[in-house]
């Protein structure tokens, strides 16, 4: 069961981390263009991005509390700061992008707002804190996944060794 919550967790944190980290690249792009060019394409990026982060994020959060309560020692330690990082990734989400979110959906290509500029800048620079700490988060799972299978095969080998009396 560990094993699969395990992989559960890495799956979707791997998703959510690598779809955080491409609009973060496409927002980057997006700097050198003018207000309508960035509008429509925030238009588009909020016609179902919020579906795919909902989706791989709750699920990301879901499994990896159910591993950090299966997990003993510093693996549950590892787990939980990555727990804790996503939920700065989700405090940092409710608390800033889905509220400019909400207002972007409602701008015109044709007349976007005329802060627009800094209302991207606080978005973008949202974003940023929440990708760099799922990819954190991300990094974690995949230490602690590691050190654990490591573990694990080290006992698989005593356990042979044992068993042939070689041990």
């Amino acid at each position: 069961m560990t094993r699969f919550v395990r992989s559960a967790s890495l799956l979707f944190s791997g998703v959510f981390a690598g779809f955080l980290a491409c609009v973060l690249v496409l927002e980057n792009s997006l700097r050198g263009f003018d207000a309508a060019v960035y509008t429509q394409t925030r238009l588009v990026e909020l016609d179902s991005l919020d579906k795919l982060a909902s989706a791989t994020l709750i699920p990301a959060m879901i499994t990896t509390v159910v591993l950090a309560i299966r997990a003993r020692g510093n693996d549950r330690r590892v787990v939980l700061v990555a727990i804790a990082l996503l939920v700065i990734v989700f405090a940092t989400t409710f608390a800033i992008n889905l509220p400019i979110n909400s207002d972007q959906s409602a701008w015109s290509v044709q007349s976007p707002p005329s802060d627009w500029a800094s209302v991207r800048d606080r978005w973008q620079v949202a974003h940023a804190i929440r990708t760099v700490a799922a990819v954190l988060a991300f990094g974690l799972l995949i230490v602690t996944s590691q050190v654990n299978a490591t573990a694990q095969s080290r006992v698989r080998r005593i356990s042979q060794l044992t068993m042939s009396g070689r041990g």
